[in-house]
């Protein structure tokens, strides 16, 4: 399509709010070649690096979330708020969006508020099965909510609703085909099985731990282990690299490298990394982090839990993880059984069917 048009895409914090943004625009620049696209993050957060590094321009807003506790944060929020809604006026006004795009995260907030005020079209992406109160407020106005799970109804106009999925990296679909190549990638052993760890993004401390004091009982099961520390982490735990079968890495960037190497996942429960294990198809225990708003990746562990689809473990049941990782790695029913189920609820052409949603009003505009 030859279209002319401007999209404004918002959305960040963490990967699970960047990536699906990132990959919602990639295929809107493959249905308009001319289509000029402007992303909106929060400053100083890590979409700031991320997306000019995938090739599009992004403004920041001076924007945060509110702490649990009182603390000086809590205290700039109103300030922080008021300056991010006339910065993100400041920026529609000038780029004039045919549409503007939110995939969650502090700036989605203002950016879409702003929109709908101006009545532009708005869309939001909602990853997650349980929703963070800021979607809950522009879901009101909004003309789409693209969905992953089902229920949601409960939370948004069920008119407005659209169950497409998560956008994944689309090198995740074919990953089965490169066991060999990544083996190879990852300098390990074929003979072994592997496990992989996932804090996210950011890292996580409770599963960074949880690791380091079981390290020794997985090396003598034989179990080597690609580990994604986090960059906050990184520092500490990358002596274990001695350790045989063990790499550490503060970040993995070859994803599809990563997941048809590994056997077995331990992970966070982001709304975006449970779309692509689904895919990936690998027995997983989740171990969702319980510091993330409405406990939600709690929410999207269960959805899939439920399915007997995956082994859930609580940060406060972390005393059976032996017990649970044992039972997993020895028993090939199960590991079978969580490998079927999970990649039954895989909606791999979520990218293309939120497009689908975007171009109907596009071409309504």
């Amino acid at each position: 399509m030859k279209q002319s048009i401007n999209i404004l895409i918002s959305g960040g914090g963490t990967g699970g709010h960047i990536y699906p943004a990132i990959s919602i625009a990639n295929e809107l620049k493959k249905k308009y070649e001319n289509a000029s696209f402007l992303f909106v993050g929060s400053k100083d957060r890590m979409e700031m690096q991320k997306v000019p590094q995938a090739g599009y321009d992004i403004k920041g807003l001076w924007i945060s979330g509110i702490q649990r506790k009182l603390t000086l944060k809590n205290l700039l929020f109103p300030l922080k708020l008021i300056s991010s809604l006339f910065k993100a006026y400041t920026i529609i006004k000038k780029f004039k969006p045919n549409i503007v795009i939110g995939t969650g995260g502090f700036a989605s907030g203002p950016t879409l508020y702003v929109a709908n005020l101006l009545n532009i079209k708005t869309v939001i992406q909602e990853q997650n099965s349980y929703p963070g109160i800021t979607n809950k407020l522009l879901s009101k106005k909004a003309d789409k909510i693209c969905v992953a799970y089902d229920g949601l109804e409960r939370f948004f106009p069920k008119d407005k609703i659209v169950k497409t999925g998560n956008p994944v990296r689309q090198d995740l679909l074919n990953s089965e085909n490169k066991r060999q190549e990544a083996i190879s990638f990852f300098e390990l052993d074929t003979n072994k099985k592997i496990v992989l760890i996932l804090g996210g993004s950011l890292g996580a401390r409770a599963i960074n731990n949880l690791i380091q004091e079981n390290i020794k009982w997985l090396v003598s099961k034989h179990i080597q282990i690609i580990w994604q520390t986090g960059n906050l982490y990184y520092n500490e735990f990358k002596k274990f690299d001695e350790l045989e079968g063990v790499k550490t890495y503060a970040f993995l960037n070859k994803m599809d490298l990563t997941f048809a190497a590994a056997d077995f996942v331990i992970s966070r429960a982001g709304a975006s990394t449970v779309s692509e294990l689904c895919i990936i198809g690998k027995p997983v225990i989740f171990i969702p982090s319980p510091n993330v708003a409405e406990d939600h990746q709690t929410k999207n562990a269960l959805a899939v839990v439920h399915k007997n689809a995956a082994l859930l473990l609580k940060e406060n049941e972390l005393a059976r993880f032996q017990s649970v990782f044992n039972e997993l790695i020895t028993d090939e029913n199960l590991q079978k059984t969580l490998s079927e189920n999970i990649k039954k609820l895989a909606l791999p052409n979520a990218t293309k069917n939120i497009i689908k949603e975007i171009e109907k009003l596009i071409t309504n505009n």
